[in-house]
């Protein structure tokens, strides 16, 4: 027909015609689609004949430890190259259960919690990925990783062969399978390893109320609750080189902890492996934790580059921990338990004096390690640039609230004892008890059971401190006629290690007594969880000052909450200086950036620059001692983490 002559008149050859166009456009969109969209090529990963072999090859490990809830997630990346440039093959990280399941049986792996994203990048910048799921991970993290709301569970006992426990590390193994499991190198992703239970030994060796059977028989279920959600790639454990009797378990390959002596790494391994390696130390230990008004350790760079380079030449593998420790944000921070001390609270800051810094600023270890691999890593890529970095000379704070006038807005909870943070179903933050006395009453106020801190005011005035870290549980007191005593509570973050840690409630835990006599009766107890930035608009117009500049003395020694807002041209990283400040908390824009406390030796917090923004930011300070009001504030190029006061 004369009006379709254009069209082709051999129909194969416009069928074929037709054909070659389609998947001309496939093979155009398939090249635009991203790397990763598909499932990469299985690999195999496997521990025999004394090493590690990936896809066949003999490969040993050049591993950093480096925990994602730690970083916001806009830096991973970049800190991954970090780590390739200075030589390493792999990546480890603990899973924070705490961290994903913060309320019961409500999940959460967005955004910085998005477990499988930073194991996918981790993948294409070229690393291994060691999975350390526990669910016990010490860490220095808050509860070892264990949800607050466990302690709750009647019948429950955590970390042994208890059926409540197991019933929820099963529920927590499943969804963290659900999430990652498609990221084993077996299914062509990066995980190569997975680590059963953590540090198993030394609990062992300091629960000697429980037998090592049961113990053991606690182990093994862990490593079956793992099999059975399906991780099918190679376990195994991680303890002191002393003990490994109670902490290893068949078919996991057990690697030591801070063992500098090869001899007696090859000696204890064999023992416990079929007379054979291969030989790893799952933590080579680059600098060491840090808490609250204790000196901030520091080790040397020589000498962890000697010891890298002694592993290097007896083929023995490690995973250095912390490459880089990031932050503990929020209320992530956890605490250890000295019978001296009582509590040790952990600090904001998780810099770990580690090769990279808390900001991912290259250090002196960095430079001394990445000289040595060089010697035996070929084509280590050239050291990424720092993020950059800003100074804000001055922020004005020009709203200041009323922390215990605030406090009448919130809807109490009633009892004839005061309760724990647990009994209130609050995990985190601080709770301010109160007690109404028609009669006066003065003598020694006792509250044995403080978990940590307090700061006590009768009718709204300071009248002192306690505090569980200096074992400080007692003060004289005089509550005159009519008089309300107010005590505000802070929980400084769980015990993550030792046979404390099944001791873990907060708040007020036992009787208040004064004079000798138990305090019973209509405690009011008002809840500040601080699980959000406090929005000025709702803390009631009586509570706010109306000219917080020539009216801030009047709260002097009130707990306050301090705002402000600062515009800025750049974004970048930085460092609020709070050395002049007391204690207390600091939200950016919405986040928390953690704890600051007087005492050193962290005097400043560190800001992520991703979490400021061209033009108007907001700033809200929470101060509990609140000796100096301030009314400006300020942020610095570098930060103070070694000065005790």
């Amino acid at each position: 027909m004369v009006k379709n002559s254009y069209l082709c008149a051999d129909i194969n050859k416009c069928k074929q015609n037709l054909y070659m166009r389609k998947l001309s456009y496939l093979l155009l969109f398939l090249a635009l689609l991203p790397l990763g969209t598909f499932a990469q090529k299985k690999s195999s990963f496997e521990i025999k004949d004394g090493d590690f072999y990936l896809n066949g090859k003999a490969t040993p490990i050049y591993s950093g430890e480096m925990h994602y809830s730690r970083i916001p997630h806009q830096y991973w990346r970049h800190r991954f190259q970090m780590m390739k440039a200075m030589g390493l093959n792999a990546v480890a990280t603990y899973v924070f259960w705490n961290w994903h399941e913060q309320e019961q049986g409500k999940w959460d792996f967005e955004g910085d919690k998005d477990l499988a994203e930073y194991i996918k990048i981790a993948g294409e910048e070229g690393l291994m990925v060691i999975l350390r799921p526990g669910p016990y991970v010490c860490a220095e993290w808050e509860f070892g990783g264990y949800p607050w709301w466990l302690q709750n569970i009647e019948g429950m006992e955590i970390r042994r062969d208890n059926e409540q426990f197991l019933k929820y590390t099963k529920l927590y193994i499943e969804r963290l399978f659900k999430e990652v499991g498609h990221l084993q190198c077996t299914k062509g992703g990066p995980i190569i390893m997975i680590q059963c239970e953590n540090e198993f030994g030394s609990y062992v060796a300091q629960r000697t109320d429980i037998s090592l059977e049961q113990h053991r028989a606690y182990n093994a279920k862990i490593k079956q609750q793992l099999i059975d959600a399906g991780f099918d790639v190679p376990m195994f454990t991680s303890d002191g080189s002393w003990l490994f009797e109670g902490g290893s378990t068949p078919n996991a390959l057990p690697t030591a902890n801070g063992e500098s002596n090869i001899e007696n790494l090859k000696r204890v391994v064999n023992k416990y492996h079929n007379n054979q390696g291969p030989y790893m130390v799952a933590e080579f230990y680059s600098g060491w934790l840090s808490h609250w008004a204790e000196p901030f350790p520091q080790t040397d760079a020589s000498s962890l580059a000697r010891q890298t380079e002694e592993y290097l030449k007896n083929d023995v593998s490690f995973n250095f921990y912390m490459v880089h420790g990031g932050t503990n944000f929020a209320f992530t921070s956890g605490a250890n338990y000295d019978k001296k001390r009582d509590i040790q609270p952990d600090l904001t800051s998780y810099d770990y004096n580690a090769p990279i810094s808390e900001a991912g600023w290259a250090t002196a270890k960095y430079d001394s390690i990445r000289n040595v691999m060089k010697k035996y890593v070929k084509d280590i890529p050239a050291v990424p640039s720092a993020m950059p970095v800003i100074e804000i000379p001055s922020i004005k704070l020009d709203k200041v609230a009323d922390v215990l006038g605030y406090s009448s807005l919130i809807q109490p909870v009633l009892g004839d004892n005061p309760k724990t943070f647990e009994e209130l179903n609050q995990g985190y933050g601080y709770v301010l008890y109160s007690r109404h006395f028609k009669h006066p009453i003065s003598g020694t106020l006792a509250i044995n059971g403080l978990r940590d801190y307090a700061v006590i005011y009768i009718d709204g005035e300071k009248v002192g401190e306690l505090n569980r870290n200096t074992q400080t549980y007692e003060m004289q007191i005089n509550i005159p006629f009519n008089a309300t005593l107010q005590i505000l509570v802070e929980n400084m973050g769980r015990i993550n290690y030792g046979s404390e840690i099944v001791h873990n409630t907060k708040g007020i835990i036992s009787p208040i007594t004064i004079a000798g006599e138990e305090i019973k009766g209509e405690w009011e107890m008002y809840q500040l969880p601080m699980n959000e930035m406090p929005d000025f608009s709702k803390l009631g117009s009586r509570n706010v000052l109306k000219n917080p500049s020539s009216q801030a003395n009047r709260l002097k020694d009130c707990p306050v909450f301090y705002e402000g807002t600062f515009t800025l041209d750049e974004t970048g990283d930085t460092f609020i200086d709070m050395s002049d400040w007391g204690k207390g908390i600091v939200f950016i824009n919405g986040h928390n950036i953690g704890r600051y406390w007087q005492v050193g030796p962290q005097q400043t917090l560190y800001i992520p620059g991703v979490w400021l923004k061209k033009g108007e930011n907001k700033i809200v300070i929470f101060e509990q001692l609140n000796e100096n009001p301030m009314m400006e504030i300020k942020t610095v190029k570098t930060p103070i983490l070694m000065e005790l006061k």
